[in-house]
């Protein structure tokens, strides 16, 4: 049986002008796929729908804020045992309101190092690793 691919995409959010930077993560609800796993704000993009748009839409369900997409910063394609996610990472700037998690059980404000010492979803380790290096 082939597994389900899904095309998602993910916000990086920087709070402040912090040294080094301190990215927006949130865990995930005891109760879905990847439980309690960590990872970048976003969602699935629904068919017909632009990257941009599917952004936007899951910061506002999710978070509770209105963003901007900016540049598509990072990408790639991981396979779990039962989904196969096309990740696409973009920069984005929350222009109102303050990010509540509605859709997950946490959120943090944190650097690449200090992502390192959480449990992410498995597509998310080679972005952190890459913030945590600073190569990104």
């Amino acid at each position: 049986m082939k597994a389900k691919r899904l095309r998602v995409v993910a916000a990086l959010m920087v709070r402040g002008e912090a040294t080094p930077p301190r990215y927006l993560v949130q865990q995930r609800p005891p109760d879905t796929s990847r439980a309690n796993l960590w990872e970048f704000p976003g969602g699935k993009v629904e068919a017909g729908e632009a990257d941009e748009a599917a952004l936007i839409r899951e910061c506002r369900e999710e978070l509770g804020v209105e963003v901007a997409v900016d540049a598509r910063r990072w990408s790639t394609i991981h396979e779990y045992g039962d989904l196969t996610v096309e990740l696409v990472v973009y920069d984005a700037r929350i222009l109102s309101g303050d990010p509540r998690p509605l859709g997950s059980q946490a959120l943090a404000f944190c650097s690449g190092e200090e992502m390192r010492r959480l449990p992410f979803c498995e597509a998310d380790v080679p972005l952190v690793d890459a913030l945590a290096r600073g190569t990104l």
